[in-house]
C-alpha cells in the first residue's frame, strides 16, 4: 500500500548540501605534487601525482598553491575521479584550500571541479581540515604548520577559525644538500618558519600566538615524515612540535570527516559560512 505523496515545499534559489546518508560526497586536497581524494562508500585515498596527463608530457596545473592551469586541473580530475562517479546523481565536494590562496584559487578549484558535476562545493583551509583530522580541541588556540611539496602554510586557529596564517614558497621538494649560505636542508625550511612565526608573535595584541606555541605545533604535509625537520623546528622554535598521525593525507581525511558530518546533519560540519554552494 503506498501513500499519497505530501505537498513538495517550496523550491530554494539556493538549496543546502543533501541530508543524506547514501549521497555521493567527494572529500578532495589539492596539491602541487600530489591530489588525494575520498569518496564516500571508499576505504582507501585516492593518491596520485598532480600532472595533467601521466607520462612524459605532464605539466603541473597546481604550483606553489595556485591553480596555474584551470583546464588541466579539470582534465585530471576527471581522469581521477569521473568514472567512479555514478550515472546519476551530483556529489556534494568538500575541497581543501590554501589558507592564503583566497577567492582567486577558490574560483580557479570551483571552475575545474565542475567537471564533476558537482550539487554543492564547499571550502574549508586545509589548516582546519588537518586540526579536524587531528581531533584537537576547537576551543583552545592552535597553530598548524603545512609543509608541502612546494609551500609551507603557518596557520593560527582560534575557536576553530583562521586569526592568522603566513606562507612561504618553499617546500621538501626545495630542499638541496647544501645552499650558498652552508646552511642544512633542514635550516633551509626551519629558519623561514622560525621568521613567520616570530611576525605572529609581534603583530598579535593577545596571547594567542604565544599560548598555542607554549602548548606546541601541529605538524602535518610530507614534510612531516621527515624527523630531522620536526627535531629542527622544535629546537628553532624552543616549543615542542608533534606530527599529526598519516600527515601526507591529514587534509583530505579531516575534510572527509567533514564530509561525512554533512552527510549525517548538515549543521555539523560547523563551515557554513566558508560554503562556496552552486
Amino acid at each position: 500500500m503506498t501513500s499519497a505523496p505530501g505537498p513538495r515545499p517550496p523550491a530554494a534559489r539556493h538549496r543546502p548540501w543533501p541530508w543524506c546518508r547514501q549521497c555521493t560526497g567527494i572529500a578532495l586536497d589539492l596539491g602541487s605534487a600530489r591530489t588525494r581524494a575520498w569518496m564516500s562508500g571508499r576505504r582507501s585515498i585516492l593518491d596520485v601525482p598532480t600532472v595533467t596527463v601521466p607520462g612524459d608530457s605532464a605539466t603541473h596545473p597546481v604550483q606553489r598553491g595556485a591553480i596555474v592551469d584551470t583546464p588541466g586541473t579539470a582534465r585530471m580530475l576527471n581522469r581521477l575521479l569521473g568514472h567512479r562517479l555514478p550515472r546519476f546523481g551530483r556529489p556534494l565536494v568538500i575541497l581543501t584550500t590554501p589558507v592564503l590562496g583566497g577567492i582567486t584559487y577558490r574560483a580557479e578549484a570551483r571552475t575545474a571541479v565542475e567537471v564533476l558535476r558537482p550539487r554543492t562545493v564547499l571550502t574549508v583551509p586545509t589548516a582546519r581540515a588537518v586540526a579536524v583530522a587531528a581531533d584537537t580541541d576547537p576551543t583552545r588556540p592552535l597553530l598548524v604548520l603545512d609543509i608541502g611539496a612546494h609551500l609551507t602554510e603557518l596557520t593560527l586557529l582560534a575557536d576553530g577559525a583562521v586569526t592568522d596564517a603566513r606562507n612561504t614558497a618553499l617546500g621538501t621538494g626545495d630542499l638541496v644538500t647544501g645552499d650558498l649560505e652552508g646552511r642544512t636542508p633542514a635550516a633551509q625550511l626551519t629558519d623561514p618558519v622560525g621568521a613567520m612565526v616570530t611576525a605572529m608573535l609581534d603583530q598579535d595584541p593577545t596571547s594567542r600566538t604565544r599560548d598555542a606555541l607554549r602548548r606546541g605545533v601541529l605538524l602535518a604535509g610530507g614534510g612531516a615524515l621527515r624527523p630531522d625537520l620536526a627535531y629542527h623546528l622544535s629546537r628553532r622554535l624552543r616549543a615542542p612540535v608533534r606530527s599529526v598521525p598519516g600527515p601526507h593525507t591529514a587534509a583530505v581525511r579531516g575534510a572527509a570527516r567533514l564530509l561525512q558530518a554533512a552527510h549525517a546533519h548538515p549543521s555539523a560540519t560547523g563551515i557554513p559560512d566558508m560554503a562556496h554552494p552552486h
